[in-house]
């Protein structure tokens, strides 16, 4: 379970539905997440949808849907991938689902339900995400969970709550608490073919884990 160096060019079209996009960031509340989970992985998004106009190869795009502070506004955002790609200042990697996990999707449960949350214009929510990087202290003896365990709310979202959301709804992964699952985490999910792809930043940056854990693990 290695990572392959890919162009955008060529991983464009081979995209689908589902696939992660994982970030490492550069800023100083990414350096803070990858500081708490003790990874290079600091954002999560999720593939939405893929579009072609025509027949023309020039008109294929994908989009992407994840929840940042873009377009001047703090929460669940839907934009080109391409875009992403060219503006964002860090490492970017590509994690395909596997052929077992995308047969278990519902593409339309899953894209409903996404889109809903961009439609409704849900906010970035900061204080569930700090939370769930602290998960040390989840263990903590205070009515068999620690002071920094989330209870699932999905009216606000953070990255990986919001995708983990996603791929719950749509019926790839289990039953899970969406609100407990960090970028790592996500990560770690065997969900995801054997490779992984970097497609922008440090060659030598991995995302340590990669698809080693069961989703249930992270069970209500």
């Amino acid at each position: 379970m290695g990572v392959t160096q890919m162009t955008y060019t060529e991983a464009r079209s081979k995209m689908k539905p589902g696939d992660v996009i994982a970030f490492g960031g550069k800023g100083e509340f990414s350096e803070i997440i990858k500081f708490a989970t003790f990874s290079d992985v600091s954002h999560v998004g999720v593939i939405l949808q893929t579009q072609i106009k025509d027949d023309s190869d020039a008109h294929f795009f994908n989009q992407i849907i994840e929840s940042t502070s873009l377009n001047g506004f703090n929460g669940v955002n839907i934009s080109r991938f391409s875009d992403r790609l060219g503006t964002y200042s860090g490492e970017l990697w590509w994690l395909p689902l596997s052929d077992d996990a995308r047969a278990k999707l519902d593409t339309k449960k899953f894209y409903d339900f996404l889109f809903n949350q961009a439609k409704t214009r849900k906010a970035y929510d900061m204080p569930q995400a700090i939370k769930s990087a602290l998960d040390a202290l989840d263990k903590f003896p205070l009515f068999g969970h620690g002071p920094t365990y989330n209870k699932e709310d999905f009216s606000k979202f953070f990255c990986s709550e919001l995708v983990a959301a996603g791929l719950e709804t749509g019926g790839a992964v289990g039953s899970v608490n969406a609100s407990e699952v960090t970028p790592i985490d996500l990560c770690m999910w065997n969900i995801y073919s054997g490779s992984y792809y970097q497609l922008k930043g440090d060659k030598n940056k991995k995302i340590k884990r990669y698809n080693t854990a069961e989703p249930s693990d992270w069970n209500i």
